[in-house]
């Protein structure tokens, strides 16, 4: 298991940038992927950026040639650099660590989230 601590969020102007960072303790080397999330009030939580243990990313349309994602070696570290940030790229932004199950579903495991506001 993982225990997941992000940081980094908070108040920036639109077209302004942000990083967010997420600490992962625990047993990072079984983690498959690595990904930030977020949720807007009353939307579902949709994927923002992944990386796998491979170094494989996916990035949502909306954020691609804008948003970063990274890690270092051992996967005890994950970050999202955000930049020309717009308003509605306002919500809470939380990390999450997938592990394979081997014939199961993946387990997942989150931390407890930043917000990040953009205003206009």
């Amino acid at each position: 298991q993982v225990q997941l601590v992000e940081s980094g969020g908070g108040l920036v102007q639109a077209g302004g940038s942000l990083r967010l960072s997420c600490a992962a303790s625990g047993d990072t080397m079984s983690i498959s992927s690595l990904g930030w999330y977020r949720q807007a009030p009353g939307e579902a939580r949709e994927l923002v950026a992944s990386i796998t243990s491979a170094g494989s990313i996916y990035y949502k349309d909306s954020v691609k040639g804008r948003f970063t994602i990274s890690r270092n070696n051992d996967k005890s570290s994950v970050y999202l650099q955000m930049n020309s940030l717009s308003p509605e790229d306002t919500a809470v932004y939380s990390c999450s660590a997938e592990y394979p199950s081997g014939l199961g579903p993946p387990r997942y495991y989150w931390g407890q989230g930043t917000q990040v506001t953009v205003s206009s």
